[in-house]
């Protein structure tokens, strides 16, 4: 599995630290069964009574060092990413990604100018000044750019709601047990902003909030399944990506996302990933957007997933799919992490649900492939129009104007 996704993991010392601490429990066990024993035959002896002392602090010894061995375990396993589900196709990356559904791209009837710099000539996007105020790989939405975007996330919020998903709206930061519950810790440490005084982090995405609503907890069967939708702005440092989609706001340190999970269980697993997937590429359709949908393949699913779907909208200027959407199932890792459990009836064994997760959708790449398409040859911005309701029945942005 590790070299189908192409990880690294210290396996083999997970292995030897586990025979370790079987062998300490074994010794342990062995030693009270000893104290036991002594125990049981009458008054003791000053002779028996040291040898009790003695194996006592054999025992605290053992114990102590156990501890540490099941520290560094426990921190080990923390490692290992999901299995991968059988009829994933094995791949070492995003190369490898079979197509399973792709639009024909609509081509503009002129020269069509990239989102940034349609964005300056009509006042909506200022890179310029979002670098001055935060660094590099910022931006601001000014104007009608500000009305635009919070009409996509509004609608899309409408849109989940109407089909039966619950609104949660989770602070933007999170604390460190709930990020390895939802395994984004350890391994995505280093993609992480954080507040290392109040030990805080600025979330990477809703999913983890959402994954944690039920930590610790056993939901009744009849609830399931779960489907839960946030809004919430996303931080990420992009070290993987350094020097990748510099111009631009394709690759940023923040951006706003729309995020779904649900918990279902196991049996209905891939019909909610299918169904998650559908949602997202709905989206697009309802934006008039052509749509590639991908499988990712072993080496492309990371962490969590045990199968997974990439849906992109295609920008015609960049010439390229735009990834909105990775939508994935998880199966029970998260399940586990958190110690979430269901029982089918109240004399039932305890199961664990199967977490899915999909953006629907991000942004801004969705503002990338609206400005790209919906770009006129007078210069102007039209207006999706399942939006215009959201903007006061406006129907495009023209430079300087501001959609009140």
């Amino acid at each position: 599995m590790l070299a189908a996704r192409g990880f690294e993991a210290p396996l083999d010392r997970i292995m030897e630290l586990d025979t370790k601490a079987k062998a300490m429990r074994g010794n342990v066990e062995a030693l009270r069964a000893e104290r036991n024993k002594a125990s049981k035959g009458g008054p003791p002896t000053d002779e028996v009574k040291a040898n009790m002392r003695d194996v006592g602090e054999k025992i605290a010894a053992i114990e102590k060092e156990l501890a540490g061995v099941e520290e560094q375990l426990n921190a080990d396993v923390l490692w290992i990413p999901n299995v991968v589900d059988p009829d994933v196709p094995i791949g070492t990356g995003e190369a490898d990604n079979p197509v399973v559904r792709e639009d024909s791209p609509k081509p503009l009837s002129f020269p069509g100018l990239p989102h940034w710099e349609l964005g300056e000539r009509l006042g909506i996007l200022d890179i310029p000044r979002g670098t001055k105020l935060s660094g590099s790989r910022f931006y601001l939405f000014r104007g009608a750019g500000a009305a635009l975007q919070r009409a996509l996330i509004t609608w899309m919020l409408d849109v989940h709601v109407a089909d039966g998903f619950t609104e949660i709206y989770p602070p933007p930061v999170t604390r460190r047990e709930t990020l390895l519950a939802s395994a984004h810790l350890p391994h995505f440490d280093e993609n992480l902003y954080r507040d290392e005084d109040d030990d805080i982090w600025l979330i990477p995405t809703a999913e983890p909030q959402l994954v944690s609503l039920h930590r610790d907890e056993t939901i009744p069967f009849e609830k399931l399944p779960l489907r839960y939708v946030a809004y919430t702005p996303c931080f990420r440092r992009e070290h993987m990506s350094a020097g990748r989609d510099v111009r631009g706001i394709k690759r940023v340190h923040w951006f706003d996302k729309v995020e779904m999970v649900v918990l279902t269980p196991p049996e209905d697993s891939r019909r909610m990933l299918d169904e998650l997937t559908g949602r997202a590429t709905m989206l697009l359709e309802r934006l008039d957007l052509p749509v590639q949908v991908t499988e990712r393949c072993s080496g492309d699913l990371g962490f969590v997933a045990k199968k997974g779907f990439d849906v992109q909208a295609w920008g015609p200027v960049m010439g390229e799919w735009l990834e909105v959407s990775s939508c994935s199932d998880g199966g029970s890792l998260q399940a586990e992490r958190a110690n979430i459990r269901f029982k089918r009836d109240l004399k039932g064994k305890a199961e664990r649900p199967h977490i899915l997760n999909a953006s629907g959708v991000a942004l801004p790449r969705l503002m990338i492939a609206i400005m790209e398409n919906y770009q006129q040859a007078d210069g102007s911005l039209a207006i999706p129009t399942v939006l215009r309701p959201y903007l006061h029945g406006r129907e495009r942005i023209a430079a300087g104007e501001f959609a009140g």
